[in-house]
Parts: C-alpha cells; structure tokens; sequence
C-alpha cells in the first residue's frame, strides 16, 4: 500500500488530470454556457431508455432551480477537484 502523498505514478497522475479537465469543461458550460448545456442535458436524456428517465426529466421542468441546483453542486466539485489537482501534483512533484 502506497504511504499518503508517496509520489504516484505519472500515468494515474495524467488520468487524474484529463478526467480533472472533464469535469472543470462541463462546469465552464454549465456557468457561462448555460443555455447550450441546460438543452444538451435535456436533449440527452430524451433520447437515453434509461431507468428514471421521468425522475431526472422532471428536475428539468423547474430550470430556474434546476440551474441552482447545478451551480451549487458545481462551486463544491470545482473546489473539491483543484484542491485534489494541488494535492497530486504536489505529490507528484515531491
């Protein structure tokens, strides 16, 4: 078992960041593109037969909450995510 902030591996590290990079691109369109995401989410789960189709369509019928919601949830996870970010390099670099 790898000790806490032992220097990881530069592929995990490279994995990290790219995955890193998904999330702060769709918190970029969610916050300044808000429009193109709000219609790209709905447009997806319209053509998606997964379970719960109609719970997570009925989140969209209230944008005005909806986008709440997803902001607030996205100010946690992009704060989470660049500490996360400092912590692997840190460690990387170590």
């Amino acid at each position: 078992m790898m000790p806490l902030l032992e220097k990881p591996p530069f592929g995990f590290v490279l994995v990290f960041l790219l995955l890193s990079w998904m999330f702060l691109s769709n918190s970029y369109k969610l916050w300044f593109k808000t429009d193109t995401y709000y219609r790209e989410m709905r447009d997806s789960l319209e053509r998606m037969p997964i379970p719960f189709r109609d719970f997570f369509m009925g989140r969209f019928e209230n944008r005005k909450r909806w986008e709440a919601e997803q902001k607030i949830f996205s100010l946690i996870g992009v704060t989470a995510v660049l500490a996360a970010n400092v912590i692997v390099i840190q460690a990387y670099f170590s």
